[in-house]
């Protein structure tokens, strides 16, 4: 029963993707607040997708903020994975048709040049094996209907995942304070959403180094070339067609998505 409620799941979230139309939470097709279940629907999406040539370059970070764990009954994030074709460029018109019920958040995003497969890696690891740092835009997204999710359609549906914008002027660890670093994101110069580094379990680098401890428990570690989307800095907005968002992160740059205007 429970791999035919996974199979159930994975295929629900699968038709979405193809058809591009949000299905029901698959919440009922598994048992209540089962994580580990709802990751092995991701895990049966991920087969599926690598299958059929999509890329692996990196992970997502989601659930960062406090107040939305205890708003979906969990202590800890959850992560989901990045493919190459989720890649958009900085300024770049984005099609609304690439994701579904998009939403965008504001992000630190590590490059690493070293694998992270060591037991229990440190923060001294992370640091060493992170090349540079870039601001990012995650474009968040939902297969679900009407963003009627718990922590089990959120992770079963790849954490939410979209697209993401990556900033092109690349800075060291070492060049910015990545707990104290400010945010502020405007929509063609409104301001949207602001914050900072602390809001991302109190620094970004915590947020990448419990992803990287989860990945090498999972089996799955993070490897050289790796992109790692931190986790948000600041409130989601939802986006319209004909938005422009600009995300400036203090010592770190800014990067830009725009979108079609459909």
């Amino acid at each position: 029963m429970m791999t035919k409620g996974i199979n159930e799941a994975a295929q629900a979230i699968l038709g979405a993707y193809d058809s591009g139309a949000p299905c029901g939470p698959v919440r009922d097709l598994l048992p209540e607040g089962d994580v580990d279940a709802a990751y092995a629907v991701q895990q049966a999406t991920t087969e599926v997708w690598l299958k059929k040539g999509r890329r692996l370059v990196g992970r997502k970070i989601g659930l960062t903020a406090k107040s939305v764990q205890k708003q979906l009954g969990v202590d800890q994030p959850d992560f989901g994975m990045l493919y190459a074709d989720m890649a958009a460029s900085d300024g770049d018109e984005i099609p609304l048709s690439k994701t579904m019920q998009p939403r965008v958040e504001a992000e630190v995003a590590l490059a690493l040049e070293r694998d992270l497969d060591c037991e229990q890696p440190t923060v001294a690891d992370l640091i060493r094996a992170t090349v540079f740092a870039l601001p990012a835009i995650e474009v968040v997204g939902s297969r679900i209907a009407d963003w009627n999710i718990k922590i089990v359609d959120t992770i079963a549906d790849n954490a939410s995942s979209g697209l993401y914008v990556l900033g092109c002027s690349p800075r060291s660890l070492g060049s910015f304070d990545l707990r104290l670093c400010g945010m502020v994101m405007e929509r063609r110069g409104e301001q949207v959403s602001l914050g900072a580094g602390v809001a991302c379990l109190g620094n970004p680098l915590n947020a990448a180094l419990w992803l990287a401890r989860k990945m090498v428990e999972v089996g799955a570690p993070l490897r050289a070339g790796d992109i790692i989307l931190t986790g948000a800095l600041g409130p989601m907005v939802p986006v319209k067609p004909g938005d422009a968002f600009e995300a400036r992160i203090s010592g770190l740059g800014s990067v830009r998505a725009v979108f079609a205007q459909e």
